[in-house]
C-alpha cells in the first residue's frame, strides 16, 4: 500500500523528505462498498489515496437528485481543493462504490504543504486543475451522445464498476435518456 502511495508522490515531483512526511501519517484504511468518506456539508479533515476500488463525489439536493462530481479509481488521489483553500465544509458528498483500500492523510498535511509552496503541492493543485478544464470543454463542447462515447472510450475500465445513474449523472443526462443513447448506438444503422 504504501509503496505505491510514494511511487504516486515521487512521479508528482515529491522530494525524499515530503514523501517519508506523507508516509509518516497516513492511515490505512480497508472500506466496504458505499462507505460515505464524507458527507456533504461537513468540515473534511482528511484527503485519501486510493490504493484500489472505486469513490465517487456527487452533490445531493434537497429533493434528493444526485449530480455526479468525479469518479475517483485505482492509485488517485482525493482532494476537495475548495475546503481545503477555504476551510468551508464540503459542497459534496464522497463514498465509495467499491470495496476499497485507502491512504487517508490529515489535512493538515496538505495545508502544510501549501504554506511551504511546496512543489508536489502545486503538481496536485495544477493537476487538479486539467481536470476541471477537461471537465469543463467535456460538458460543454460534446452532445450526450459524443460524451458517453468520449467516456467508453477514456475510461473502459470504469463501465463495470459505476452503475447506469451514476454515468448518466455525469454525463449530465438522465438514466432513461443513456438507455435511449445507448440503444441508438447499438442499433444498427441503414
Amino acid at each position: 500500500m504504501h509503496a505505491v502511495f510514494a511511487e504516486f508522490l515521487r512521479e508528482h515531483g515529491a522530494c525524499d523528505a515530503t514523501v517519508n512526511e506523507a508516509l509518516a501519517v497516513a492511515s490505512p484504511l480497508e472500506l466496504p462498498t458505499r462507505h460515505v468518506l464524507l458527507n456533504q456539508g461537513a468540515a473534511p479533515d482528511s484527503v485519501y489515496f486510493l490504493i484500489d476500488g472505486v469513490c465517487h463525489a456527487c452533490y445531493l439536493t434537497p429533493q434528493g437528485k444526485q449530480f455526479s462530481k468525479e469518479f475517483y479509481w485505482d492509485q488517485d488521489i482525493l482532494i476537495g481543493f475548495e475546503s481545503l483553500l477555504t476551510g468551508s465544509a464540503s459542497p459534496y458528498l464522497l463514498e465509495t462504490l467499491s470495496a476499497s483500500h485507502l491512504l487517508a492523510l490529515p489535512i493538515s498535511l496538505l495545508n502544510h504543504w501549501r504554506e511551504q509552496r511546496n512543489p508536489l503541492y502545486v503538481r496536485l493543485l495544477e493537476r487538479q486543475l486539467r481536470f476541471k478544464e477537461h471537465k469543463e470543454r467535456f460538458m460543454l463542447l460534446h452532445s450526450p451522445e459524443q460524451r458517453l462515447q468520449l467516456f467508453c472510450d477514456s475510461f473502459p475500465e470504469l463501465l463495470e464498476r459505476v452503475t447506469d445513474y451514476q454515468l448518466a449523472s455525469y454525463l449530465g443526462v438522465t438514466a432513461t435518456s443513456l438507455s435511449r443513447i445507448r440503444k441508438r448506438q447499438d442499433s444498427p444503422h441503414p
